[in-house]
């Protein structure tokens, strides 16, 4: 179709923008041929008429659909352009941060400024052997390419790294060689490499300088060789320099500096060695301070210097050449301050005494004189003669930056030459891949004579590239059979020949330099003359006449002439350099050594760098011709030399090529500056390759993912059989342009836009389709909402109808009742109206009538009023009269009454003071209470008794009333009685009143005297209550400490629970990781036992001879080491000699001594348990003694314990050390003593034997006794444990009840005091006990003392005894034990005199001790009777050994003999059940039963293990016969054996995993039979018979269980090579469930295909080999804990390894791919539980790849989503979650993008999250194994030998 067709509507196109530099936007209509402008929207929401262009008419380039965005290859993008690569570029470096993008053949990196994880040795594994396009972009992807190819082809690679100044060009190919260093696979490629990144700072330091773009700007350009051998491993390297800017050591422009070792020489000027180079501040110094700029922010120059100094020291420059090395740039710095005065015009003078060219003369050893003379003069030779010229002052100037240009130069040069001394290699280099690190395409606002030779590189670099890739397109082209079409693309050979050619800008330029007044300006002349008007790509400036413009391939560039003719020239005097040739200095003459022969540009240095500069001096008077033409040589011409040369290395290379881009200027991380970016990429080529490709066929599919890819807009009937045919029917009716694509052999290949199109059909036809599939769904959701509707409207009607019948209804039945209403109410009404009126008539009449009585009443009332008013008013005057009189009566007896209260109130003030002063002195006290009772019982008498008098009274009154009554009536007769009758009477009144007044009295003090006790007693009540309550609290305070002691203690139990249960996880973590270390050592100490033996063969290959023979060493320890296998031959073979030429006499002696020894190491345990011992007793005692140190006494009985552990411990190392040595003598006697000597009855044999038998029977003495004290420690241990408890019970207890006696607050208080004064007596008791305790230890410490002097009397005694016979010797130890005994026994006498119940205890365990004595002599009496027998049995040997030592020991045996004989003890057990063969029959079992066995046919035929089981069966007749040397024969050619099988056929499953079950059965059977109880527990009574009985083979078990170790992880590795290939392919790339996921393009790069091939692997090849993989090891018998731990390990490298891949591939990590993942995951689960394996921890190890899958399935959008993943995401890191979001890309264009926010919204859930920062897992991690016992239930007995096993000599005992 038209590209104008698909200029729609809402198509998307990029348009040309000032800032952003292009700019996406949206066509709001169609556009139809013809129109001018575009209606577009913006990104922005802005709306934009874009016109187009009325002479080109192009429209705007289309952007790519969404999908396409964000590819690993800029070439799989439809529309290859500008913008669409640089959207690309910012998509995956700003959203994704990915820095690295292939586009077609190039690796673009752009420089994150920031160090990203991606460089780790787990990287490096995983795309080491990998497809280039199979992984994601990276350095490491291409230096694997180079390294593969180089392998592969046999043909030399170089990698080039071009780009701007800051761009990362040293830091790729850094990392470049750091790949190769790791997976060459050389000893010594870290050295290669540290010696090449040493040489990185002192290049920097001499090479870099600060420039306006870059702080630390590479200023010269390099080629690094990195040598190969044939084994393609790193031998060397070597470095080639170009183009070094020497014009930057006399000139810096501004804000720029000089080279860095000038500043930091400055810096470090203080320093005291460099006193002598008389240096100051860089402003000082003219070649210094011309930029302005000393000094970079963030930079110590101080430390840089150090820096460098130490890579100068590793490099292995000396101290002397490094301080000439600063002499000579310091010299340079005071060369610059030399400074000229004019005499005339044409000459000049240098000052008398000048102190900068003084201290240069000084430093470079010259002759001031000499020197002066020559910067101010010249010498001129002509034909004729040759005389001196004098020269201005700035031609002084010029020649004296031209020798400081030329020092430098020649400096550089030297220390280039050093380094590549120090990096060549002396073994002949089979090829080489060359990394080259080169300046780009540069351009400033002035460039110069450096910049147009950069850019003149850059042209011929970009020529290659153009070359190159036209190249690959024309061989993928013929490859495909694909029509040939000549393709455009840009070729800059005229600008090439512009600069090189005949009569170019360089042959110009060196023809101008030969004229004597040549000049800039004539140059520039000739070439406007020359090129201006005939040559395209050569200008002229508008406004300048002193500069020309070339088109470079990249942009134009404007150069300035001036300063090219003397930057070209580069003149040198030829003087100059004869003075510096002559200095006293040896360093400097070395610099100037290679002159005449470093001429020639063709010829390199003996290091093989080429040399760019040359120094135009007079030549040599031998070849005064030659050498004078080649010596005029220009800077240019040279240039142009050795870059033709590098150009012929890298043509004779094959190019792979690395373009570097500097995101932005400022150096800030993952910032994207499109206009830089764009500047770079026009430079460096990228768009040019996208040009390339875009004009040819740039997207390419296979058949099979086309079909795959675009199966949707298929019909049925159009798919065939063949792919191909189906394939070529669709595009032709899909795409009717014929020219739009090609079909190739395996491919199709399309012009650019096709995929694009093909991709809009096939999106369209899915929207269709989603549309269709909506719309009936939408229909059928709508029927059944009509539906739905239809039915709630008929019942909705059904209901409202009745609502209306019911309403009117309801209406009629109102209206009847309104009108009974209306009837009810105006009746009411009236009759209202009528009461109404009615009432206001009866109101009206009431009220008149009311009236009218009201005012009768009221005259009735005033006159009944003034009526009562006349009898009170006369009533009053009665009664006031009356008053006045009782008034004066009343006032006279209350004057009488107040004298007498008062009287009374004195008495009651005084009786009241002293109550107050009674409540003062005893309140709260229960006397002053009963004190007051008794006075208010005492008030209550008297009340009583008043009472009575009154009552008396008051009957006197009444008998006195009824006399005066009668006496009243009998006085009313006459008056004078009636008078008499009335004093009489008035007196009494006056006493009753009197006496009344006093009762009233008496009853208000009887009740404020109550209560005044009713208030005392509830005070007193209050008093005892709060004392009760503060009982009660007190009582509760210590019930809550009793409680929270409780809970305390609970507290601490549980948290020494918990911290038990930690400490024992973390041991078995330690146990694992010991066990894995140990594992790992032994694995590497198998690596380097088969390195030693491929040496050795070698070496028998290259010497041919025989090969020396072995000996045995003896044991005398287990190691976890491998002490057990080969010692060096060699040295074995240096020591045999020397061991046969001692005369056998001597060794008598030698053993005598070693006799000795054992004497005394037995005294010395008998000394120490001698201690330990007294030890014991004395913490008896004070256990005894001591009860006041309850608290204290266990820590220090743990303490005392674990001592008297660690002693037990070393006696039992001791005792086992004792036991070794003396089978050394056993060995030494039965070996290698002299036939004679050792003859049974010699008497040296006889002595040595009794001297054997007794030690033996010391030796069992002190084994049980430190048995004795062992359970001893242990009984003691426990009883201490209860008294402590039971003590603190009672205390507890004792407490409780003391407090509970406690009832009132004084009793509290007491006892709280008591209590301090208890603490206070206890304190001090406890400081008392402290000093009595250090007094005993000062006790203890003298008996230690005197033990030492008793144990140094009986080692003398012993050694006495030792001169003794054996009968004599046994009598004198009885009686010195005899006597030691009664010394204790009277000693410990006089010591407990004074406490009889110690000594009672003392001679209960003395008694105890004498009964073990006793056992200890009936056993050693057994003992004796067992080595009679064994004497018979050693007589035996020896005359056996004296007849056919040599005949029974073959030489093959002793060869092969790599394990050190390990000590067997012996044990009395019964014989039973063996297998018997003879001694020389040994190497054809070993030969038939292992080296040639098959495992298959042993496997399916035979029993599982039944080699393991003869092999047992041998070893117990050996056993039975108690031969230990055909035991350790027999074990060690067993396991030799095992080890040629395992080297010979390692790479075999079945044959490892046979030799493994064989193995751990072979080390199961040594357990079960070995009689030890643990092991013995669920054999049969007759497996217990057959127990072996001589020998304990614990020790060949570590050996065995070494060896299974290693076959183990041998099988792992086995196991792993065989699944490696499989599981990439079938877990990630094959699609197990069809039609799921769609292929993506693809680019150049060639990418594996996840469609299923008859080559590929599936997940059903997985699981047929796991199948396989199982079924072997259930076939050989393998121990199911062993099984489980082997598919544990396979499916953690299927996890690990899938993981790895999925972090490293960004076209997998899709919603799809997560689904197939999962999918896959679930088969190896169901593979799981058909094994019965669930339990095995092998699904655990998944659940990385599990979580990583589920994570590329779940929504990623809201916060709740992040806090999920945070949650669900355990078993990842934090790295690999934000990596597979990252990574994260939608397959089709209905799926998202994770948004760059929601990452950092993960990122900071995450950052709290500690764990490894490392990306990768651990592919090649193998978990510790472990060996369960698991003993066998098949009688040995039972067990038939078959005859294909050849094994007819082996007889059934």
């Amino acid at each position: 179709m038209a590209a104008s067709e698909l200029y729609t509507k809402f198509a998307r196109v990029w348009i040309p923008d000032p800032e952003e530099v292009w700019k996406s936007a949206e066509l709001l209509k169609d556009y139809k041929p013809g129109d001018k402008v575009l209606l577009l929207h913006l990104e922005d929401g802005r709306d934009l008429e874009y016109r187009l262009d009325p002479k080109t008419k192009e429209l705007p380039h289309l952007r790519n659909p969404d999908i396409l965005v964000g590819e690993n290859d800029l070439t799989a993008l439809s529309y290859l352009h500008e913008p669409a690569v640089l959207h690309n570029l910012r998509v995956r470096f700003i959203d994704s941060k990915l820095i690295y993008t292939y586009c077609g053949i190039v690796l673009v990196a752009i420089n994150p400024y920031e160090q990203l994880p991606i460089y780790g040795e787990d990287i490096i594994n995983a795309y080491s052997g990998q497809n280039m396009g199979d992984m994601d972009p990276h350095i490491f992807a291409v230096a694997e390419e180079a390294y593969k190819q180089m392998a592969r082809d046999e043909r030399n690679q170089s990698i080039i790294v071009s780009g701007e100044s800051g761009a990362g060009k040293t830091v790729s190919a850094k990392y470049a060689m750091r790949y190769f260093a790791t997976v060459s696979g050389s000893a010594s490629e870290a050295n290669v490499e540290e010696k090449v990144l040493a040489s990185n700072p002192i290049m920097e330091s001499i090479g870099n300088a600060k420039t306006t773009r870059n702080d630390n700007s590479s200023r010269f350009g390099k080629y690094i060789e990195i040598g190969f051998d044939k084994r393609h491993r790193i031998i060397g390297a070597n470095m080639r320099t170009y183009l070094l800017e020497k014009s930057r050591v006399v000139f810096q422009a501004e804000e720029e500096r000089n080279y860095h070792i000038f500043y930091q020489l400055c810096a470090s000027a203080k320093l005291p060695e460099f006193k002598m180079l008389r240096l100051g501040d860089a402003n000082n110094f003219h070649y210094t301070k011309q930029g302005g700029s000393p000094v970079i922010e963030g930079v110590d120059d101080a430390k840089e210097m150090a820096q460098t100094r130490q890579a100068c020291t590793l490099l292995g420059i000396s101290e002397s050449y490094q301080m000439g090395i600063f002499r000579i740039l310091a010299g340079i710095l005071h060369l610059g301050n030399v400074g000229f005065m004019s005499r005339d015009s044409d000459s000049c003078t240098i000052p008398p005494k000048h102190e900068p060219l003084s201290i240069f003369c000084d430093l470079m050893a010259v002759d001031f004189e000499e020197m002066c003379h020559w910067l101010c003069h010249r010498k001129l030779a002509t034909a004729a003669e040759t005389y001196i010229k004098p020269i201005s002052k700035l031609q002084a100037t010029n020649a004296r930056d031209a020798l400081a240009k030329h020092i430098y130069a020649k400096l550089f040069n030297w220390i280039v030459d050093h380094v590549n001394q120090v990096l060549h290699s002396a073994v002949k280099q089979h090829s080489f891949i060359g990394v080259l690190d080169i300046y780009g395409f540069e351009t400033f606002e002035i460039n110069s004579f450096e910049q147009f030779c950069i850019n003149y590189a850059n042209e011929k670099l970009q020529q290659q590239f153009n070359m190159h890739v036209f190249k690959l397109e024309q061989e993928e082209y013929m490859k495909e059979q694909i029509p040939w079409t000549l393709i455009d693309f840009y070729d800059n050979q005229p600008c090439i020949n512009l600069i090189e050619s005949k009569l170019g800008i360089l042959d110009l330029l060196d023809e101008e330099c030969k004229m004597p007044k040549g000049t800039d300006d004539t140059w520039a002349q000739k070439l406007y003359n020359t090129h201006l008007n005939k040559c395209a790509l050569f200008e002229k400036p508008r406004l300048s006449n002193k500069a020309f413009i070339i088109q470079h391939f990249a942009d134009k560039v404007e150069y300035q002439c001036e300063g090219f003719l003397e930057k070209n020239k580069d003149t040198v005097f030829e003087e100059q350099i004869k003075v510096l040739k002559s200095s006293k200095f040896k360093m400097l003459p070395e610099l100037f050594q290679d002159d005449e022969k470093a001429i020639s540009p063709s010829s390199a240095t003996s290091s093989g760098r080429t040399l760019l500069t040359r120094t135009p001096a007079k030549p040599t008077k031998g070849r005064p011709g030659q050498a004078a033409k080649e010596h005029k040589k220009t800077v240019g011409h040279q240039f142009r030399n050795s870059l033709h040369l590098l150009m012929e290395t890298l043509n004779a290379t094959t190019p792979h090529y690395v373009r570097c881009i500097k995101p932005n200027d400022f150096k800030f991380p993952f910032t994207f500056d499109e206009k830089r970016a764009v500047q770079q990429l026009r430079a460096c080529g990228v768009l040019e390759t996208i040009r390339i490709s875009a004009a040819g066929f740039p997207s390419r599919w296979t058949y099979q993912e086309f079909f795959s890819r675009y199966r949707v807009l298929m019909k049925q009937k159009d798919v065939l059989s063949e792919r191909k045919q189906t394939c070529k029917n669709v595009l032709e009716k899909l795409i009717q342009d014929k020219d739009k694509y090609q079909f190739g052999k395996t491919k199709i290949f399309f012009r650019a836009g096709q995929v694009a199109y093909l991709e809009k059909l096939r999106a369209d036809k899915l929207r269709a389709a989603c549309i269709r599939i909506q719309k009936t769904i939408r229909g059928w959701l709508l029927r059944k909402k009509f539906l739905r509707m239809r039915k709630a409207a008929i019942t909705v009607q059904r209901y409202v109808r009745g609502h209306q019948a019911r309403c009117y209804a309801k209406f009629l039945r109102r209206t009847k009742a309104a009108t009974i209403i209306q009837k009810y109410w105006r009746m009411y009404v009236i009759r209202r109206r009528y009461k109404i009126w009615r009432t206001a008539t009866i109101v009206l009449q009431s009220y008149l009538r009311g009236y009218l009585a009201r005012n009768r009443y009221r005259k009735i009332l005033r006159e009944h009023k003034a009526v009562i008013i006349q009898k009170w008013v006369r009533g009053w005057l009665a009664r006031t009269y009356y008053k006045r009189s009782m008034h004066a009566i009343i006032y006279l007896q209350c004057c009488f009454r107040r004298m007498m209260a008062k009287r009374e109130l004195k008495k009651l003030k005084i009786e009241a003071r002293s109550v107050e002063r009674y409540k003062k002195l005893h309140i709260g006290m229960e006397n002053k209470i009963m004190q007051l009772q008794r006075k208010v019982d005492e008030q209550n008498k008297d009340y009583k008794c008043l009472m009575e008098k009154l009552t008396n009274l008051e009957g006197m009154y009444n008998s006195e009333t009824e006399k005066l009554r009668s006496d009243l009536e009998r006085l009313q007769l006459s008056e004078e009685e009636a008078k008499i009758a009335t004093g009489r009477v008035l007196s009494l009144q006056e006493e009753i009143a009197k006496l009344r007044k006093d009762l009233e009295q008496t009853q208000c003090e009887k009740k404020s005297i109550e209560e005044c006790a009713d208030r005392y007693k509830q005070e007193t009540e209050q008093l005892v209550s709060n004392l009760k309550e503060e009982n009660t609290l007190l009582k509760q305070e210590k019930e809550a400490l009793n409680h929270l002691i409780v809970e305390q203690a609970k507290e601490m139990t549980e948290t020494m629970e918990k911290k038990l249960i930690e400490e024992t996880k973390q041991l078995e973590l330690d146990l694992n990781d010991e066990r894995l270390r140990y594992q790992n050592l032994l694995n590497e100490f198998s690596r380097l036992e088969e390195r030693y033996d491929d040496l050795k063969e070698e070496m028998t290959l290259m010497v041919n001879v025989p090969k020396p023979g072995h000996r045995r060493t003896d044991s005398t320890h287990s190691s976890n080491e491998s002490e057990y296998t080969f010692s060096s031959e060699i040295a074995e073979t240096e020591d045999i000699p020397s061991r046969t030429e001692e005369p056998s006499e001597k060794k008598v002696p030698l053993d005598m001594s070693l006799f000795l020894k054992l004497q005394k190491r037995v005294t010395e345990l008998e000394q120490e348990k001698q201690v330990m011992q007294d030890e014991l007793d004395r913490k008896e005692e004070q256990v005894l003694r001591s009860k006041a140190k309850e608290e204290e006494r266990p820590q220090i009985r743990g303490a005392e314990l674990e001592y008297e552990s660690l002693k037990r411990q070393e006696l039992e190392s001791e005792n086992k050390k004792l036991k070794n040595e003396l089978n050394e003598l056993r060995k030494a006697l039965s070996e290698k003593s002299a036939p004679e000597v050792t003859a049974p009855g010699a008497p040296a044999y006889r002595v040595l034997m009794e001297q054997l038998t007794s030690v033996s029977e010391e030796l069992d003495v002190r084994k049980e006794e430190v048995l004795i004290l062992r359970s001893q420690l242990v009984s003691q241990k426990e009883a201490i444990q209860p008294k402590d408890d039971k003590n603190t019970m009672t205390d507890s207890t004792i407490l409780l009840e003391d407090v509970q006696k406690m009832k009132d607050k004084g009793e509290i208080a007491q006892a709280y005091i008591g209590l301090k004064e208890t603490n206070r007596l206890l304190e001090s008791q406890l400081q008392s006990q402290k000093r009595s305790h250090e007094n005993e230890a000062e006790a203890l410490r003298g008996e230690i003392q005197s033990l030492k002097e008793e144990n140094n009397r009986q080692q003398q005694l012993l050694a006495q005894n030792l001169q003794l016979p054996p009968e004599a010797r046994i009598e004198a130890s009885l009686q010195h034990e005899i006597t030691r005994l009664t010394n204790e026994n009277l000693y410990f006498e006089e010591l407990y005199a004074d406490d009889p119940k110690k000594y009672q205890s003392y001679r209960i365990s003395l008694y105890k001790r004498m009964i073990d004595l006793m056992e200890q002599l009936e056993k050693q009496d057994k003992t004796v009777r067992k080595l009679k027998k064994q004497l018979k049995v050693f007589a035996k040997k020896i005359g056996e050994l004296e007849v056919g030592q040599m005949e029974n020991i073959s030489p093959g045996q002793i060869i092969d003999e790599p394990i050190r004989p390990v000590n067997i003890p012996r044990k009395e057990k019964d014989f039973q059940g063996m297998l018997e063969y003879k001694k020389e029959d040994e190497q054809k079992l070993v030969k038939n039963l292992i080296l040639e066995l098959k495992p298959r046919g042993v496997a399916v035929n035979l029993i599982p293990g039944l080699p393991a089981y003869i092999l047992f069966m041998c070893v117990r007749h050996a056993d039975y016969l108690n031969d230990d040397q055909k035991v350790r024969s027999l074990l060690t050619s067993t396991i030799n054996s095992i080890k040629k099988v395992l080297k010979k056929r390692g790479d075999d499953f079945e044959t490892v995993s046979f030799w493994l079950s064989n193995t751990c059965r072979f080390l199961h059977c040594l357990k079960q039979y070995s009689g030890e109880e643990g092991f013995m527990k669920h054999n049969t009574s007759r497996q217990n018979e057959h127990c072996l009985t001589n020998f304990d083979l614990a020790e060949y078990r570590q050996v065995l269980s070494d060896l299974a170790i290693q076959i183990y992880q041998q099988l792992v590795r086995v196991l792993e090579n065989i699944l490696q290939p499989m599981i990439v392919s079938g877990m990630l790339e094959h699609e197990t469930i069809q039609g799921v996921s769609g292929v993506k393009p693809t680019g150049l790069r060639k990418r594996t295909s996840s469609i299923a091939d008859e080559g590929t692997y599936t997940l059903d090849s997985i699981l047929r080999q796991l199948n396989s993989f199982h079924s072997v090891m259930c076939q050989h018998g393998m121990d199911p804990e062993l099984i489980k731990q082997v598919v544990k390990q396979m499916f953690y490298i299927v996890g690990a390894v899938t993981l790895n891949n999925l972090l490293l591939r960004k076209d997998m990590c899709s919603w799809s791919k997560g689904m197939q993942i999962r999918y896959n995951v679930s088969q190896l689960e169901e593979w799981l539980r058909d094994k019965n394996l669930m339990n095995s921890g092998a699904k655990e190890t998944l659940e990385p790849l599990i979580q990583a899958a589920q994570l590329l399935q779940v929504k990623k959008k809201t916060d709740d989503d992040a806090e999920a993943i945070c949650s669900m995401c355990n078993a990842l890191t934090t790295a690999q979650i934000v990596k597979v979001l990252n990574l994260y890309t939608p397959v089709n264009e209905f799926e998202e993008r994770v948004s760059v926010s929601f990452i950092r919204t993960i990122q900071m859930r995450l950052r709290d999250r500690k764990d490894s920062p490392q990306l990768l897992m651990d592919a090649k991690h193998i978990f510790p194994v472990t060996f369960p016992f698991n003993p066998s239930s098949l009688a040995l007995e039972t067990i038939q030998i078959p005859a294909s096993l050849g094994l007819g000599f082996i007889s059934r005992v």
